[in-house]
């Protein structure tokens, strides 16, 4: 695996190579008793190097100011290698145009060119009105612009490459949580809803048995009715994608949750009339999960068909049974709300054990969801073999 981290440390080292390198060229470019470099360019080349060093986190800022210094180094009459310092300012505009917008790209490549043109139009080279000077200036200012547009392209390409990457995995991990669901669901909980049905169907024939065959009976009754009860919560887990720590959802992150999606409706123009039991601490985690899965994707078609001159309803309350869900809202004559939506929540009820009716009265479109406290698998239906 590749260590991001060593690499953007080598990186963030390579950055000091300049400033190190400096005062090896303009030493080089240095003979006692004929040629100097002056002490102006030395400050400059050294302020450039440093620029350069620590600039990385504001590359169109370092750009724009490693051109400006660029400028007095061009007209300083410089001879040898010393000539190559201000053209860090070259680089400078590789890294703004690969890393910085559009903006950015355009202002640190304008500047530079401006850079450029003063310092060798007021610079101590001869001549200017040339055509090497008109080549020169395509080399040292087009071809820097070239290089970073094609980085630029390169790290767009690679971001979206990962990003698909990523996408196609995601989906083919929810397709094999999918896989795992349907097999846990038509093998595993068909058998175990076959022992529980086995087991109340003797309990019901030895009536008068011995007690302890009894307790055992009910025993086996009661362990294989906790396991379909687990059962049926890892299938709740393995269909819903965003079911990371779902087990662990508290009461008040529910409410507070449901609380949440409401306001969203509100937000959204609707004036919205919510009854929301405080007390959900009786229910268990799939209930919880399957109602607040239920109260989100309702509030969604709210916003989406809904008439928005008409109030809209939200009941969440607690009954004998468990917990009962209603959203009540007006729709337009023409709209009609179809789609996977509707199949999804019908999906969520059945597998917490409860059940859902959606349909539309006149302009009112209805929802209504009962869930059981505990979510106990249906027995009849696990033993037909599941869907």
């Amino acid at each position: 695996m590749i260590d991001l981290r060593s690499r953007t440390i080598r990186w963030k080292a390579a950055r000091f190579l300049p400033l190190l390198l400096i005062p090896a060229l303009l030493a080089a470019s240095t003979f006692p008793g004929e040629y100097r470099v002056p002490i102006v360019y030395w400050v400059l080349a050294v302020v450039a190097g440093v620029v350069f060093a620590i600039g990385d986190r504001w590359p169109p800022a370092m750009s724009v100011t490693l051109s400006v210094l660029a400028v007095p180094m061009f007209v300083i009459p410089a001879w040898g290698p010393s000539e190559l310092v201000p053209y860090l300012g070259a680089l400078a505009v590789v890294e703004a145009v690969t890393r910085g917008g559009r903006r950015a790209a355009v202002l640190a490549s304008g500047v530079w060119a401006c850079a450029w043109v003063a310092g060798h139009w007021g610079g101590h080279a001869p001549g200017f009105w040339r055509g090497a000077t008109f080549v020169e200036a395509a080399a040292y200012v087009g071809l820097p612009v070239l290089l970073g547009l094609y980085l630029r392209g390169q790290r767009e390409l690679t971001a979206s490459l990962r990003a698909r990457a990523a996408d196609a995995e995601i989906r083919a991990r929810a397709e094999e949580r999918a896989a795992l669901a349907r097999e846990l669901h038509d093998l595993v909980a068909h058998h175990m809803a076959s022992i529980v049905l086995r087991v109340k169907v003797a309990r019901r024939v030895l009536r008068e048995v011995d007690p302890r065959v009894g307790e055992v009976l009910d025993d086996v009754g009661d362990t294989a009715s906790g396991a379909l009860t687990d059962i049926r919560r890892l299938l709740a887990a393995l269909r819903d994608p965003g079911l990371d720590a779902v087990p662990l959802l508290d009461a008040h992150v529910v409410r507070a949750e449901i609380d949440a999606a409401v306001t969203r409706v509100r937000q959204g123009g609707f004036e919205v009339r919510a009854e929301i039991d405080a007390d959900l601490d009786g229910l268990d985690a799939v209930t919880r999960l399957t109602l607040l899965r239920l109260v989100q994707e309702s509030a969604t078609n709210v916003m989406k068909h809904a008439d928005r001159t008409a109030p809209v309803s939200i009941v969440v309350a607690r009954n004998d049974c468990g917990v009962w869900l209603r959203v009540r809202n007006q729709v337009g004559a023409a709209r009609a709300i179809h789609g996977h939506g509707l199949v999804g929540m019908r999906e969520r009820a059945e597998l917490a054990g409860g059940r859902l009716s959606a349909a539309a009265r006149h302009r009112e479109w209805l929802v209504e969801a009962q869930l059981p406290a505990t979510s106990e698998p249906a027995t009849s239906e696990m033993s037909g073999g599941g869907r």
